[in-house]
């Protein structure tokens, strides 16, 4: 008998085979600094054709969705790995309160770079956070060494809008402002960037209440203080 797991990657890769284009996988190799090989396909066509793909599947128990997210992260080609946090944003509502401890994580990790990681964090982290309680593996996360666990700690509130708990938010990015490591700033920078449309003046509080220089993070910031002051 044929495994949830086994069908979901069985149709996703007929499904993608089919649109190999050499000339896009070459271009997307190249832009994404060879972190892995390409088909060739678009996001927007990449959606498509996992929508049909799996139109007829069952809904997965939360083990078997996590598990099969996991399956498609080990393809080759970066398309699966979209593939991976696109079938998690699909049945996001299967995943239990252990999802981010006993699979999130370890897709945060595997082949990481910042597209797949922010791809994550809008299909899990941040909607999987909103349900359940998750401050302490987001504590376990920021006060990790792995910098692409900081950078989903960081963005886990992302499009909670006026339920952002900004204190909270706040607190991440203290630990880390001294922390110049690139996508590690950039993460800090769109956070405040983001509280900024939200309550500007606590941005400007936060900024002055660190004066030392954190050029990518205080850019960002100060792109969301002023576009919210317009």
């Amino acid at each position: 008998m044929t495994t949830w797991k086994q069908e979901v990657v069985a149709v996703t890769e007929k499904a993608f085979r089919n649109q190999e284009n050499s000339e896009k996988a070459e271009g997307a190799f190249a832009y994404m600094k060879g972190i892995a090989p390409f088909i060739g396909i678009s996001a927007p066509d990449r959606r498509l054709l996992t929508k049909g793909a799996w139109k007829d599947l069952p809904t997965p128990s939360s083990d078997e969705l996590g598990t099969t997210a996991l399956a498609l992260m080990q393809c080759r080609e970066r398309e699966f790995h979209y593939a991976a946090f696109d079938l998690v944003d699909t049945w996001i509502k299967c995943a239990d309160e252990y999802f981010l401890a006993e699979y999130v994580e370890q897709l945060l990790i595997t082949k990481p770079w910042w597209d797949t990681v922010d791809g994550l964090v809008s299909a899990a982290v941040s909607p999987l956070c909103f349900r359940y309680d998750a401050t302490s593996i987001i504590d376990e996360w920021s006060e990790s060494n792995n910098r692409w666990l900081i950078r989903a700690a960081i963005g886990h509130q992302r499009s909670w809008r006026k339920n952002t708990d900004i204190e909270r938010v706040f607190e991440i990015c203290d630990r880390h402002w001294s922390n110049d490591e690139f996508f590690i700033a950039k993460a800090i920078g769109w956070a405040l960037r983001d509280i900024a449309k939200l309550d500007r003046k606590s941005v400007q509080r936060f900024l002055k209440q660190h004066p030392q220089k954190n050029t990518v993070a205080t850019r960002e910031a100060l792109r969301g203080i002023n576009a919210s002051a317009r």
